[in-house]
């Protein structure tokens, strides 16, 4: 399991991440949702090995990985996406998901392989020749998913993977994160589209000011009246 232990994360006077606490199970789903500025993007950094944290433990399997370089934290098992895709643009997408293989082989012949593996998994092999600058945001955004999935995660940290995209491609998305932690994988992820972060997670953390305000599963979260404050304000209800 992924544990966050009162983490906290400041830049200058600013707590970006106050005091945190996050247990991930082995084949969970959790969401991760809050307004605007609450910090769920600094905390994944934090777990990722991009930030340095301040204050607490990080721990994956026991195993202290607390302030590791992301190279390290991702050898360990924890790989991300990003809110906005970042493609290497003159590769091809296959060389694309070469990278992530690189994590775990010296080979090429080896990395092409998992490239194609992870090709079929998310249905973008006819694709492979592409330039990875000319794709869609949808295939750009599976192709981002391919190269975290490279990498032989444990877990993977998605960061606004179904922003921008229209309700057909956000299905296409859900499908296919359940179709990875079904294969046993882990997912923790950040969406602002509440229809979809409600139908696809087992459990959801809420943070507000760089805190933890509720926990629970999706129903509860739903009707939780802190969290409908927080999003909407106070005296307000979901439509």
């Amino acid at each position: 399991m992924i544990e966050v232990v009162n983490v906290t994360k400041r830049f200058g006077g600013l707590v970006a991440v106050n005091k945190m606490n996050i247990v991930v199970e082995k084949s969970e789903i959790l969401g991760l949702i809050g307004p605007n500025g609450a910090g769920k993007t600094t905390l994944f950094n934090c777990i990722a090995g991009y930030f340095k944290v301040d204050d607490g433990l990080i721990k994956l399997d026991k195993k202290n990985i607390t302030n590791l370089s992301s190279e390290e934290i991702c050898k360990n098992g924890i790989a991300r996406t990003f809110q906005a895709a970042k493609p290497f643009g003159d590769l091809t997408v296959r060389e694309n998901i070469m990278v992530g293989a690189f994590n775990h082989t010296r080979k090429t012949k080896h990395a092409i392989e998992e490239a194609e593996s992870c090709m079929e998994i998310t249905g973008i092999s006819h694709l492979a020749n592409d330039t990875s600058k000319d794709l869609t945001l949808c295939d750009k955004k599976k192709m981002e998913i391919c190269r975290a999935l490279a990498t032989k995660p444990k877990y993977i940290l998605f960061d606004e993977v179904m922003a921008g995209l229209n309700p057909t491609e956000v299905q296409e998305i859900i499908i296919l994160l359940r179709k990875l932690n079904s294969s046993g994988i882990g997912l923790v992820i950040i969406e602002h589209i509440m229809s979809a972060i409600m139908s696809i997670s087992h459990r959801i953390i809420v943070m507000q000011d760089g805190a933890l305000l509720a926990e629970g599963d999706p129903s509860y979260i739903a009707s939780h009246p802190s969290v409908i404050e927080a999003y909407l304000g106070k005296g307000k209800e979901y439509a």
